[in-house]
């Protein structure tokens, strides 16, 4: 998909779209219920669409309505899984797939098998699990049991988080230990709270230490999908280069780390500040453009751009160029220097990269410019197009 933007100011109040984040784990808890939990304000995402197939290839008995979600819950069944390109779907659900009896295949495509993996990998080795890679499957087979983990904290929450949701399923205690400097903490908590939602107890036992108590069961639940601060970071951005966009639906009170972005855009608006991006590593995007619009920013603890979608900080780099924007990537930090921007003369390349793509469709609207693949906005925010063309962004759609 094309999308043609023309320069535009846009007005209007909106309502953030649901928590990819938090919906993932909503709905893995449900599907791990006894009984049937009803999860409403569901956005149909490409990623949301993966957790909601692996549920359905786990076992558990799925009925999709417009907005909502009604899944009757089961102990994991072994199957097929397939992620799409959801390292969140594949991150969480491969320790509940190692509870199973008998093996099971998760395939994915795009760059999903090319993220790290290792940490499963060697879990498998040391509880002699079943773990093998060829191509884009990879295929688990049983044996996860209770005991004491160490992982490592510094590579993705991912890990953490799905050994949280299978570990109360074993027979006994168990605790993660986790080494080096935790990143993306914040995930690790939403997980907690998710869990405890449907009935389900694992707590912090140290700064580095989680403790999860076996043999406990979740209870089905009725809950609602708050908003999500991630994507709704891209809707506010357009208040940096003269929008009126009020953004609503956000809560106050969320655990989602990504909700320091109002915090980090006053900083842009006021200067050139430095930006730790450890625990919002999916702001970098946005946070590179406004940079690049106003006074320059340096981003650092970037090294985990890498291994995204698209290789981000890179290709934020190469497409923002385009506009004028002088940025330098290191290993892990982004230097964003101030510079005079300018329409681009070339197509804005989306790199398959959802947030890639609403990062340029910001700049875009104070310049103009035509992006190229913006179809990958579907992975978690299919209707962004449509939404803020409601808000008066100036938008021509052509089939690619």
């Amino acid at each position: 998909m094309k999308v043609k933007i023309s320069p535009s100011r846009l007005k209007g109040k909106i309502t953030a779209p649901p928590s990819k984040s938090m919906c993932h784990r909503l709905l893995i808890c449900a599907g791990l219920s006894q009984g049937e939990s009803h999860i409403s304000n569901v956005l149909y995402s490409e990623d949301i669409l993966a957790t909601l197939d692996c549920l359905c290839a786990m076992g558990a008995e799925i009925k999709k309505g417009e907005g909502f979600v009604k899944i009757k819950g089961t102990l994991p069944k072994a199957g097929a899984f397939h992620c799409r390109e959801s390292g969140s779907t594949l991150r969480f659900f491969i320790p509940l797939a190692m509870l199973c009896d008998g093996e099971s295949r998760f395939t994915g495509y795009g760059r999903l098998m090319e993220r790290p993996m290792a940490i499963y990998e060697n879990i498998a080795k040391e509880k002699n699990i079943t773990y093998k890679k060829d191509g884009d499957t990879i295929t688990v087979g049983t044996g996860l049991v209770s005991g004491d983990y160490t992982v490592p904290a510094n590579v993705s929450s991912q890990f953490i988080s799905g050994l949280l949701f299978a570990l109360p399923l074993c027979e006994s205690d168990s605790r993660i230990t986790l080494t080096g400097n935790i990143e993306s903490r914040s995930y690790i908590d939403m997980t907690l709270s998710a869990m405890e939602l449907f009935g389900v107890s694992a707590v912090w036992q140290s700064e580095n230490t989680l403790y999860i108590k076996g043999n406990q069961q979740y209870k089905a639940n009725s809950l609602t999908v708050e908003g999500d601060c991630s994507n709704a970071a891209f809707l506010d951005a357009f208040n940096l280069l003269g929008g009126e966009v009020s953004v609503e639906g956000l809560r106050e009170d969320t655990l989602q780390g990504d909700m320091v972005y109002k915090e980090y855009f006053s900083l842009l608006r006021q200067g050139t500040p430095t930006l730790d991006i450890k625990n919002c590593p999916d702001l970098a995007p946005v946070l590179m453009t406004i940079g690049a619009a106003k006074g320059g920013c340096r981003l650092i603890n970037t090294a985990r751009l890498k291994i995204k979608e698209s290789d981000r900080g890179v290709v934020m780099a190469r497409e923002l160029s385009k506009f004028g924007a002088d940025i330098k990537v290191y290993d892990n930090e982004i230097v964003v220097n101030k510079a005079e921007l300018y329409a681009p003369k070339d197509d804005l390349y989306c790199h398959n990269d959802h947030r890639v793509v609403m990062s340029l469709a910001v700049l875009a609207s104070a310049y103009g410019g035509t992006l190229k693949g913006a179809e990958a906005v579907a992975k978690s925010y299919p209707d962004f197009f449509t939404k803020v063309k409601s808000l008066g962004l100036e938008t021509e759609i052509y089939d690619d």
